[in-house]
């Protein structure tokens, strides 16, 4: 969703910088992690199978919708958003899976005038494990009763596209950056510079 959709604003680097400096605090994560490999939701997933309970938990999601609220309040859509989803919205189903607070997706959703577009929004609440888990992309296929192998999944990040591999549902990148998709072992279907280009790449992959 975040610089997908909408353009957000908010700090990422800060969010986990707070998140790893109370969840190390706490006991839960080492003096010594390479932060750079590490996203803010592995750093809460790394502190859960050490044991985080859910007193600690809830603060941790605490730290993190600050940085959503302030980040999102001014959020505006990505270039051809509005346009894309008028094009697909009838013909498709369309759903959001995203990181973030599900109250918090959708409220920015809203504001911006296409939450009525999607089906279905899957938050972290939704998740038994944040991206880049598969569980956001599995709740997907869950509650549509959509296989997995007909599904695109399009997003700006590695975790996106780790997410949506490892749930059986191929990947379109969105001014991803080459070398960090393929550190990760990710490996999207197409790459897009623009919004518009994904009808082109979805008429593809429906003849194949």
């Amino acid at each position: 969703m975040d610089n997908t959709l909408l353009q957000s604003r908010i700090d990422f680097g800060a969010m986990k910088r707070d998140v790893y400096t109370y969840l190390h605090a706490e006991g839960f994560l080492e003096a010594i992690l390479p932060l750079t490999e590490y996203t803010t939701s592995m750093l809460i997933e790394q502190a859960k199978r050490q044991g985080l309970d859910a007193s600690r938990y809830e603060e941790t999601m605490r730290i993190t919708r600050q940085h959503e609220i302030v980040g999102m309040s001014d959020a505006s859509l990505e270039p051809e958003a509005e346009w894309l989803l008028s094009e697909l919205e009838g013909e498709y189903v369309l759903a959001v899976v995203t990181n973030n607070a599900e109250e918090a997706a959708r409220e920015a959703l809203t504001r911006t005038g296409i939450a009525e577009r999607f089906q279905l929004i899957v938050g972290r609440e939704g998740m038994t494990e944040m991206k880049p888990g598969p569980s956001g992309y599995h709740e997907v296929v869950k509650r549509t009763g959509i296989p997995a192998e007909q599904w695109l999944s399009i997003g700006d990040s590695w975790i996106d596209g780790r997410g949506s591999i490892d749930a059986g549902i191929r990947f379109v990148g969105y001014q991803t950056k080459d070398e960090e998709l393929a550190s990760r072992g990710v490996e999207p279907i197409a790459r897009l510079t623009r919004l518009s280009q994904l009808l082109d790449t979805i008429r593809a992959a429906e003849q194949s």
